[in-house]
């Protein structure tokens, strides 16, 4: 529960330090004293938005802190846990809005996203106020409500996660086959590509070695022709070859008596000559003997250098490329195929995903059906209480007329009532005016507020429009479900006010240059004056001060 409310230089507050305990606070003040400040102040630190506005003139920010008993909430402690913000003592949220507009959230000292915030305030409070029977109208708050009674917010979340999930797979399913008779098309283009180019079976390295065999047999002749005037004259010429002469040096020089160190050399390099000419021979020999000028083979060689070019235009890329286009090409087939197989498993999940909703969703139903019955029995034993004797009320559940999974279940929703005796049972929108509305909204929320496992409840003006006898039993409900836990109440009903465990005045302080807005907690004999002045105005009279104890015994009866 709530047991510390800090509020620093917010709106007209300057300083405000609250204790809070269990049961029915009741914050009663004079029009514009700021009753309502102090809720406001505390939906920041549950992540309410925020601008500059807020921050007190004169001040550079506005800090409000709030710090909870979490004994009785283990939902609090399971997502502090689990985010490793968990503390032994009291949790902590604290707001900082600076004149700049800039806003910072803490949860127990570490900074957070508004989202966390909200997320853990929805564990620690619920507030309700003036203006929330306005949303009875929309039938999104029928359905809301109703799961919620019947402790099926979980199940709604997982229909309504399934029912995405669902659509979801849909989608991408349609957008798969909204591409079929394309994909169709290239898929059998690439398969007929990739066919030729397998066909193909280009080797590696192979189209450099077809392009130099191609080339020396259309060179034949003039290669034979060089070959054998190279041996002639190297060796076969009678009027005079390489060899010959070369053969003819050596003698010369060898024949010199006792010649010099470079004759000697030169001997030995025109002796190495010799050698190196007498081997080029041989290879050319072996070259002649065994090369056959094959017109067979070139034309087969042309034929393979035809096809592979042929290809090649064909992709508009060099002939060396073509084993890289057929990796390209495989890759977009294989790509293909995984859409195709993506299809298949795509279609096994949706039909896995509609099962699952089909089973969450009908046990939503099912406990949405024995709340539903259950709830309006309720709320029109309260219409009775508050002041609408003989009004009924009923939760229409009717089925969907699409079969396809829908985020809301089944069923919608809405809260049908009849609000005098002999009136038909219509929709709520259309037959509740402005007071019966607020009636039906507070008993609605008393009745689902007894089912909330959030311990703190925050009730801000919601007896508007009710008076007389009809008030008393506002103030014994809401009393009733102070004694479960705790409820603060924003009232200007005396009778209301009454029903309070303790009472908190709001009032406005006057200085030289500012006003500021103070909280009193009321001893037994100011909460008396209080409530008299609620009853009869300004001017205290011995009557209203009867009246007021009279009422305030009452309740502690």
């Amino acid at each position: 529960m709530l047991v510390h409310l800090s509020v620093h230089n917010y709106a007209i507050v300057e300083h405000l330090d609250l204790e809070l305990d269990r049961g029915m606070s009741v914050i009663s003040g004079e029009t514009g004293a700021g009753k309502s400040i102090m809720l406001d102040a505390l939906g920041l630190t549950l992540g309410d938005r925020a601008d500059s506005g807020v921050v007190r003139p004169g001040a550079d920010k506005a800090d409000i802190l709030a710090s909870f008993d979490l004994g009785d909430i283990p939902e609090a402690h399971t997502w502090l846990a689990q985010r490793d913000l968990a503390t032994e003592g009291p949790c902590i949220l604290r707001r900082v809005i600076t004149a700049e507009g800039r806003s910072r959230g803490y949860i127990n000292g570490t900074p957070c996203p508004l989202g966390d915030l909200k997320a853990l305030g929805e564990l620690l409070i619920d507030i309700h106020s003036q203006h929330e029977h306005q949303s009875l109208l929309k039938v999104d708050t029928h359905r809301r409500l109703l799961d919620e009674y019947a402790g099926a917010q979980e199940l709604s979340r997982q229909v309504n996660l399934a029912a995405q999930r669902w659509k979801q797979t849909r989608s991408e399913l349609e957008r798969l086959a909204s591409q079929g008779d394309e994909q169709r098309a290239r898929h059998q283009l690439l398969s007929y590509q990739l066919e030729e180019l397998e066909n193909l079976g280009l080797g590696d390295n192979e189209l450099e070695q077809l392009e130099q065999d191609h080339k020396a047999l259309t060179n034949a002749e003039g290669l034979l022709a060089a070959c054998r005037q190279v041996i002639e004259q190297c060796s076969e010429s009678d009027a005079g070859n390489v060899l010959s002469a070369l053969t003819s040096s050596l003698s010369r020089l060898s024949g010199v008596q006792g010649q010099p160190g470079p004759l000697n050399e030169a001997a030995n390099l025109l002796a190495s000559a010799q050698i190196q000419v007498e081997e080029a021979v041989g290879e050319l020999n072996r070259f002649l003997d065994h090369f056959e000028a094959d017109p067979q083979r070139q034309q087969q060689l042309e034929e393979r250098l035809d096809t592979i070019y042929t290809l090649a235009r064909k992709h508009r890329i060099h002939p060396s490329e073509l084993p890289a286009m057929q990796q390209q090409l495989f890759d977009e087939l294989e790509g293909l195929n995984a859409d195709d197989q993506a299809t298949e498993r795509l279609s096994e999940e949706l039909a896995a995903y509609g099962r699952h909703y089909q089973e969450k969703a009908a046990e939503l139903s099912t406990r949405r059906q024995k709340a539903a019955a259950k709830l309006s029995k309720a709320v029109e034993k309260e219409m009775q209480l508050l002041g609408m004797p003989g009004g009924r009320f009923s939760i229409q559940l009717q089925e969907n007329t699409s079969t396809d999974p829908n985020g809301n279940g089944l069923e919608q929703v809405e809260f049908l009532v009849s609000a005098n005796p002999g009136q038909p049972i219509k929709a709520l929108a259309k037959v509740a005016s402005g007071g019966e509305l607020s009636r039906i909204s507070l008993a609605i929320q008393v009745i689902t507020a007894q089912t909330s496992r959030v311990p703190t409840l925050v009730f801000d003006e919601v007896d508007v429009g009710i008076g007389g006898p009809t008030a008393e039993v506002v103030g014994q409900l809401l009393r009733r479900l102070g004694e479960r836990g705790q409820v603060l109440t924003v009232t200007h009903l005396p009778q209301v006010a009454a029903q309070g465990h303790q009472h908190l005045f709001v009032h406005k302080v006057r200085g030289n240059n500012a006003t500021r807005t103070a909280v009193s907690k009321l001893s037994d004999a100011q909460r008396v004056e209080e409530i008299a002045r609620m009853l009869g105005g300004i001017d205290l009279t011995e009557e209203s001060l009867a009246h007021a104890r009279k009422l305030v015994s009452n309740a502690q009866g």
